[in-house]
Parts: C-alpha cells; structure tokens; sequence
C-alpha cells in the first residue's frame, strides 16, 4: 500500500488505518461520531494526500481543458477554483473533480479522486495527443493535501499569523508559508462547513504540526475518512464509485449547474444536449427515513406499492438528524420531494420521504 507524508503523524495519534484505493488512511483517530462532532461544532484536520492532484500548463492548456471538463474555465480568474467533471463521449462520468487557476498564465491544478488517479491521467494524455503547448504533469506524490475544516478553522489560521487566509472568499486560493513552509492554501473542502485546504510541496508533517499545535487552544482534532464520508453524506455530495460512475451522467446525478452548455464543443455535450431535451429517465434524491433503520449502498428503493424504482448509493445513521438519510437515484416520476418510498432493508420494507438535499446547512459564514 501506498503511505502519505504523514503516516508518523496519523500513527503517533492512534489512527486506525486502512486501505483505501491503494493507500493507507486512517479511517478513525478518537471515534467516526466524535471528529464527525467536532468537525461541526469546533475544527477537523483531514489527510487527503491519497487524491490526485495533475498540473496542466501551457498557452494550450486552457482551450484543451475547456474541451475534456464540463464547466467553464472561462470566468475563472487566477486564484479561484470550480467544481467540474470529466465526461466520456457518452457524458458517462470518468470523474468529478476541482479545478484551480493558478497565478501563472496558462496553468492549472487538477484535484482528482484517489481512486481515478490513473484512469483520469490517462484520459488526458490520449486526449491531449497532437494540443500544441500543453503540459500533463502528475503532482500527486511530490504534492501532499491537508483540509482544514470546521467553524473554528478562520480562528486557528489568524492564531498562526495568516491572515491573507482569513479574508479568502469561498473557492479563492492564495500562497502562504505555514511552519516556513510554502503552501497552496484554497477555501474548498467537502464537509459543508467552512475550511480550507492546503497543497503542500516539502515538508508536510511541519505543516501538519503547525496547524495542530495552533489549533489546540480551538478544540482542534484530526479526523479520518469515517468522518468525512458522514459531513459529505449529510450535504449530499457525490462520492465517486458509490452515487456516480461512467454510467451516470451530470444531468442524472443533479449536478447541470457544473455543465455549460454555452461554452462550446466538449466531450460528451451532444449526448447530454439529448439528455437535457428529453429530460433523464432517473433522477438523483436524497431521502429521510420515517421510521428506524441504516439504509447502505445497494438497497432497493421501491415505490408506495412495492415496485422497485431505483436504488440507494449512499447511507447512514445522520448524527445531526438521529435518522436514517441517504442518496439514490430513482425513476423521474418519483423524484419529486415529498414522494413517499420505501427502503428494503435486509428485507424489511421501512418508509422514507423524497428530500431535496443538503440534510445540514451551516449557519456561520
């Protein structure tokens, strides 16, 4: 298995590591409810050097970035970021990921999903054959990536002197030294509350030690993947594998707002364009359940009457709600907030409600 940077550091706090798409994470330090707490309540520090991160540069980077992702980097000025996705001709997702525009012309950073590491450097290679002036470079070992995130999080980097950091806008970006150590540092994270995350070339467990030591006086703790699948479950954000894959397409999975039809030619458009016009057969929905129970990944979902009409991707007991939530995707017609459904679980039929999500929404800015 592969082993980031601070694989002393999770040690040394006790972590509980698996594997995870190949490397060893910590899955756990104190407990999954008590970081998924302090994370809302206080401040969580995440490892998330297990993702990908591929520097694409070049005066052709732009249009050839603009071609292979769904969004529009046209309105990105440098220091910002966006959510987007990499499609196949079939508008199947290869991928959701973020993309920064960094100060330099011509450059971007691509943060990739763990898992589709390989697969998404691939793409664009053969993607990128014959593009004049655009360089494909894999970042991710020499490029760690830490998430600060949690309501104390502004607090603890004014503490270390950073206040360029505590003036961030939501997906601006910056450069800071943290431990003396030069960081990338964006007001982005995947827990809905508010962080940043940190991009780290050099000595990441200073920086690492540094938050850690500053953030003692805010309740800070280092929180693993347990954690962080509740905070992104409980704000109805995608994880790749379980809620979209290359058989699933931005307009199924709701996410139309990360795809600009306007901007031009893109892989994938004309098939979404039919998509869009006739309207998806299956939609993407939170649901509640009504009575109690843990709904998983591949429970069936099926309608008032029985009938299956989809299935769950993603679910668990929500600490905030003490019920039963979860993702799926459903059948059109029974997408609309409000239906009432059924969960099969282990054979039980339990009864749910169709909801828009997030299931959380943070209050402070």
């Amino acid at each position: 298995m592969q082993q980031t940077p601070l694989i002393a550091q999770h040690r040394a706090a006790g972590a509980k590591l698996v594997d995870f798409a190949g490397w060893e994470m910590p899955i756990q330090y104190s407990g999954v409810v008590d970081e998924y707490q302090t994370v809302r309540t206080k401040a969580g520090l995440f490892d998330v050097s297990h993702m990908g991160r591929i520097l694409v540069s070049g005066t052709g980077a732009e249009l050839f970035l603009q071609r292979v992702t769904t969004n529009d980097l046209a309105g990105l000025k440098p220091g910002q970021a966006q959510y987007s996705m990499v499609c196949n001709e079939q508008g199947g997702i290869k991928d959701d990921i973020f993309v920064y525009r960094l100060e330099n012309p011509g450059e971007f950073l691509l943060c990739v999903n763990a898992s589709n590491r390989a697969k998404i450097l691939a793409w664009l290679f053969a993607q990128g054959q014959g593009v004049s002036d655009c360089r494909i470079q894999d970042r991710s070992t020499e490029m760690a990536q830490i998430a600060l995130q949690g309501p104390a999080a502004r607090s603890i980097v004014e503490a270390l002197g950073l206040a360029a950091l505590a003036q961030l806008k939501l997906r601006q970006s910056t450069r800071v030294q943290v431990g003396g150590v030069e960081c990338l540092v964006a007001r982005t994270g995947y827990t809905g509350e508010f962080g940043y995350e940190f991009y780290v070339t050099g000595a990441v467990p200073m920086v690492w030690d540094a938050l850690m030591d500053a953030g003692k006086a805010f309740g800070l703790k280092p929180a693993g993947l347990g954690a962080r699948d509740l905070l992104r479950l409980e704000m109805g954000y995608l994880l790749y594998g379980n809620d979209i894959d290359e058989r699933t397409t931005p307009l199924e999975a709701g996410v139309d707002w990360a795809v600009s039809f306007s901007k031009g030619v893109f892989l994938g458009k004309p098939v979404l364009e039919q998509q869009r016009q006739a309207g998806p057969e299956r939609r993407f929905i939170g649901f509640e359940l009504l009575e109690k129970g843990v709904p998983r990944h591949g429970f069936t979902m099926l309608s008032s009457k029985s009938e299956p009409i989809g299935d769950v991707t993603s679910g668990n007991l929500s600490p905030l709600l003490q019920k039963g939530i979860g993702l799926g995707y459903v059948r059109s017609d029974f997408a609309k907030p409000g239906t009432d459904i059924l969960i099969d679980i282990r054979g039980k039929q339990v009864p749910a409600n169709v909801v828009k999500p997030p299931f959380y929404t943070r209050h402070s800015k």
